[in-house]
């Protein structure tokens, strides 16, 4: 069983095995104690776009027919007896934060609609016209903070099926910053003060001269309220939450510069101003070919980036007010194609949860190694994992929501996971 360590003895380590020396500043924890103990919770998903396999993850089954010729090693974690794939050394030290569920069962093996399922525990309905929200949707919703300024729900990175609002509405989409590091669209004026202060005020005088004699049906259209919302929003110093500049050069490099690591690093920023949701994405795990060069390459952008946030959360009193999931669309087949890839495999995954109150260090399911069994021991079902979260978000995930077609739908038609209670 590896040992524990702390992040300052990590990166001390880590630098010295490049020759590296630095000094790591004192943690701020300024910002988690000013949200306060009674803060809400909010949701962090690390999403794993194109489906990664989790036999070369946290499930693998080396020396197996499963396991793959010249596949991973298992290597030992901080949570007793579990073991994870060779590719994330820095993640199994860190790994008692969370637990790891490898029997999620899901109806979708498409990329679509496996996206849309785990992001709202619903299978599409085509022709409905009906959108279920997603979790992170349903989060900023139902537990909103008038103190944020800046978005409540928040994608960082680019992923071809962003979580919506659904029924909730539009509002409730996701915000989109394509490049973590850096402000998103539309967040600062495109003229100077001067010019943008006239602007504003042709706009009233406008707006004004609308309202007379329709001052109900003008205030049902929440223009003004849209207005308002966003000049609050484009001058508020929370703003900075999308910057790393001011960030220690050891804790940018500990994360990782890609945009990956950048964008998790922007994720603690903004659960440290209380932002509700938000959701970062990494691709290429679509391994139809080639499957272990595919994982071995996204491991070394997920690792560190992983472990260190894990490891930060904690450090700065957050995780116990974040749910954090990671997970992807559905998961890849024991077996191993023509290809030496692995195809699309919604039976028996993986995915990480742990934070906000959950039950760390647990293992829930298993997979069998002889891949004869395509049903895991102790299948967990999506629309549980979507309960458990909403419940630990302090969200009763029984409440209905009317459809466009007047009938009543749940958030969850699940129960929570007892196991992580």
């Amino acid at each position: 069983m590896t040992s524990h360590f702390s992040r300052r003895d990590f990166l001390k380590v880590s630098a010295a095995s490049l020759g590296l020396s630095f000094a790591l500043p004192a943690l701020d924890l300024r910002a988690a104690n000013e949200r306060g103990t009674g803060r809400k919770k909010s949701l962090l998903t690390i999403w794993l776009s194109g489906g990664p396999s989790q036999l070369e993850t946290w499930d693998p089954h080396p020396g197996t027919e499963i396991g793959g010729k010249d596949g991973v090693s298992a290597i030992p974690t901080t949570i007793p007896d579990a073991t994870i794939a060779h590719l994330y050394p820095q993640t199994a030290e860190q790994l008692h934060h969370v637990s790891i569920i490898r029997s999620l069962v899901s109806k979708e093996g498409d990329h679509e609609r496996g996206a849309y399922m785990l992001h709202t525990g619903y299978q599409p309905i085509q022709g409905a016209g009906l959108v279920h929200p997603s979790l992170g949707s349903i989060a900023a919703f139902e537990l909103p903070d008038n103190m944020v300024e800046i978005p409540q729900f928040v994608a960082l990175g680019s992923t071809p099926f962003p979580p919506r609002g659904g029924l909730l509405g539009d509002k409730f989409d996701a915000y989109r910053v394509f490049n973590p590091g850096q402000n998103g669209q539309n967040l600062r004026p495109n003229v100077d003060a001067d010019r943008q202060q006239r602007r504003l005020q042709n706009l009233d005088v406008v707006s004004q001269s609308f309202r007379r004699g329709r001052s109900s049906r003008v205030d049902q259209t929440l223009h003004q309220h849209t207005v308002n919302a966003a000049l609050r929003m484009m001058t508020s110093e929370q703003l900075k939450a999308f910057k790393v500049d001011d960030e220690p050069a050891a804790i940018r490099d500990a994360y990782g510069r890609q945009a990956f690591g950048t964008g998790c690093l922007v994720a603690r920023r903004l659960l440290e101003v209380g932002v509700r949701s938000i959701e970062v994405s990494l691709d290429g795990f679509d391994s139809h070919a080639n499957n272990m060069l595919a994982h071995t390459n996204r491991a070394k952008e997920l690792d560190p980036a992983l472990a260190t946030l894990f490891k930060d959360l904690a450090d700065r009193d957050l995780l116990q007010s974040t749910v954090v999931l990671v997970t992807g669309e559905f998961g890849r087949t024991p077996k191993i194609n023509p290809l030496f890839g692995r195809d699309h495999w919604p039976t028996g995954f993986s995915c990480l949860l742990g934070g906000g109150g959950l039950r760390s260090g647990a293992v829930i399911g298993a997979t069998d190694p002889t891949g004869k069994n395509a049903m895991p021991e102790s299948p967990v079902e999506i629309k549980d994992l979507h309960a458990t979260i909403l419940h630990s978000l302090g969200i009763d995930y029984t409440r209905e929501i009317i459809t466009p077609i007047a009938r009543p739908m749940k958030y969850s038609e699940g129960a929570p996971l007892k196991q992580l209670l």
